[in-house]
């Protein structure tokens, strides 16, 4: 199975670069926790310059702010003196506060402010490009990390491609963007031009260019043979292209510049099982083992890759101690779990998934287990497995219930769905996320009613409780009726005061002030919205208050990105029903 060899290499060889992409994100300092009493802006820039009286006040109500933990008002003034007295050291303390305010836009607004102030300084360039990754703007991201190799910095190009590719993204546009920045004169004399040539070579194999990318690691390599990247590019390359011994020679070679470097050793592992090796393929996992003694995320990561090939018993050999440790890692119980059932071992394998302990593999092992016995007719045996692990789990009660409804809706028991959500809502009246799982029910199957009673009840009990608000106030919304709208209004403006930065809630304001007749006000929070979360909804309410106020080619070019990025695209379909004209 080589194309799933190489997704699991791209992915765990990516995953260990996305820290470094999004570093500048979360390197200005942690985040503060519950219980420190320390001043999380101790470690800003000091104010040293003189001011005058306004400048001085709105900066000690900013400090005191900040110092309150008021993080919003702290940002807003450090970034009104910052403007004022063009001074970055102020633009950089906002948006440190900034940071700590868990509000994405004002970070950027922050951060913009601090560029734009000090131009040649690297870190809000880095902030920029991680906080455009954040958000899914590669073209975007990639121009802020172009800024930095103009600068003469290393700007982890051939990582940002791999991670572009590994994330789904048209990688077309930024194989242009890229070739405009070679092409440029002076663009070679950079220090880290290689670092450019390699990105353009992942991004020229990915789009069908293979002897374009050929021949730029050919004249890579007899340039800088010293530098392992070239040979991970190349060894990558050759997996991708079905070409194993090709691979294995490249990831050798890397070994012998870079002696040790695990990335190699688990390129060689994976040429060697698509050559059907699995001893040798083991030999080189052993290797990484005693590299990395003790660790048991790598043990679960090479486990991944003998499944995903097929080779049930490798991965069984690297799981079986990790299972049996004192601390064991709740993947391994779910992995072994996966083998079990594969091998047609029901029991057992509901034995495995069982010890899953809560954390990111919990639902999933419970869900995987109870569609399990469904598959073997014992959906009786799987609705018990999911009550006692209610019990067990009483943290989970929601979320086992709602998995519960849907494997019922998915048998098409859809009424004993139904009862099973009204059973225990009798007994849990108060339980918001069952009401508000039965509101959504209601809204689909089209009973607007019941589903504001519940969204009624949420808000009732817990006016802070800004999913609900803005749950129903986006509906309203979309119903069109001018008596309510106003209405809708008011609850979207509630839970924005709540959640200022969430990107659904800005929607929901862009397209009640479009039902309202405000299109241009509804275009500044659509815009905010996508910028933040470039969904195909937002972009089907963004494009067609577009094409209301006549900016017919910035519409069509959204609906065009989304048709880009999707295959699936339901939102945009019923746009271009409604509008064909929008169509690309």
């Amino acid at each position: 199975m080589p194309s799933t060899l190489i997704r699991s290499s791209r992915h765990g060889l990516a995953v260990l670069g996305l820290t470094v992409l999004l570093g500048g994100c979360q390197g200005l300092a942690p985040a503060p926790s519950a219980k420190s009493q320390e001043d999380p802006m101790a470690s800003a820039p000091p104010i040293e310059h003189g001011l005058d009286a306004e400048g001085l006040a709105t900066l000690l109500t900013a400090e005191f702010a900040g110092q309150r933990g008021d993080y919003r008002r702290a940002t807003l003034g450090y970034l009104a003196m910052a403007e004022r007295y063009s001074a970055a050291p102020l633009a950089e303390r906002g948006t440190l506060a900034a940071r700590f305010s868990n509000d994405i836009l004002l970070l950027e607004q922050a951060v913009g402010t601090w560029q734009e102030l000090d131009p040649a300084a690297e870190a809000p360039l880095r902030l920029l490009a991680g906080l455009a990754l954040q958000r899914g703007d590669w073209t975007q991201a990639l121009d802020w990390r172009l800024a930095l190799a103009e600068q003469g910095q290393h700007a982890e190009l051939a990582l940002f491609a791999e991670l572009a590719l590994e994330s789904g993204t048209d990688p077309l546009p930024l194989r242009e963007q890229l070739r405009e920045y070679l092409d440029r004169t002076g663009a070679s004399a950079h220090p880290h031009y290689h670092d450019a040539v390699l990105a353009m070579a992942i991004l020229e194999a990915a789009t069908g260019q293979r002897q374009q990318a050929e021949a730029r690691l050919n004249l890579l390599e007899r340039n800088h043979s010293e530098l392992p990247a070239l040979w991970l590019t190349r060894a990558q390359l050759a997996l991708e292209a079905d070409s194993p011994r090709q691979a294995r020679e490249s990831a050798r070679r890397g070994l012998e510049v870079s002696p040790g470097d695990p990335r190699f050793l688990l390129l060689l592992a994976q040429a060697e099982l698509m050559l059907g090796n699995v001893a040798a393929a083991e030999q080189h996992t052993s290797a990484l083992m005693d590299e990395h003694v003790g660790n048991h995320e790598l043990h679960v990561s090479l486990a991944r890759l003998y499944l995903e090939g097929g080779h049930l018993d490798a991965a069984r050999r690297l799981l079986l101690p990790l299972v049996g440790s004192d601390e064991p890692p709740p993947e391994a119980f779910y992995l072994m779990g996966t083998i079990a059932e594969e091998e047609g071992e029901i029991d057992n394998a509901l034995l495995y998934y069982r010890q899953v302990a809560p954390g990111s593999h919990f639902l999933r092992a419970r869900l995987r287990a109870a569609q399990m016995l469904i598959d073997d007719e014992r959906l009786l045996d799987a609705r018990a497995f999911l009550r006692i692990e209610r019990l067990r789990h009483e943290s989970h009660f929601s979320d086992l219930i709602a998995l519960e409804v849907e494997l019922l809706d998915e048998a098409g028991l859809h009424a004993e769905a139904d009862s099973l959500l009204d059973r225990e809502l009798s007994r849990t009246p108060n339980d918001e996320p069952l009401l508000y799982l039965r509101a959504m029910r209601a809204w689909e199957h089209g009973d607007l009613e019941a589903m504001e009673r519940d969204l009624g009840r949420i808000i009732e009990a817990n006016p802070e409780n800004a999913s609900a608000l803005n749950a129903l106030g986006y509906t309203l919304a979309d119903l069109n009726d001018p008596e309510r709208l106003e209405e809708a209004r008011e609850l979207i403006e509630r839970a924005h005061e709540l959640e200022p930065g969430s990107p659904a809630i800005m929607d929901s304001l862009g397209w009640v002030h479009y039902r309202m007749g405000d299109p241009e006000r509804a275009l500044a929070w659509l815009e905010r919205a996508y910028a933040s979360m470039p969904d195909q909804e937002i972009a089907a309410h963004l494009a067609e208050v577009l094409w209301s106020l006549e900016r017919h080619d910035e519409a069509r070019r959204v609906v065009a990105q989304i048709l880009r990025q999707h295959d699936e695209h339901p939102m945009i379909d019923d746009l271009l029903e409604r509008i064909p004209e929008l169509a690309p």
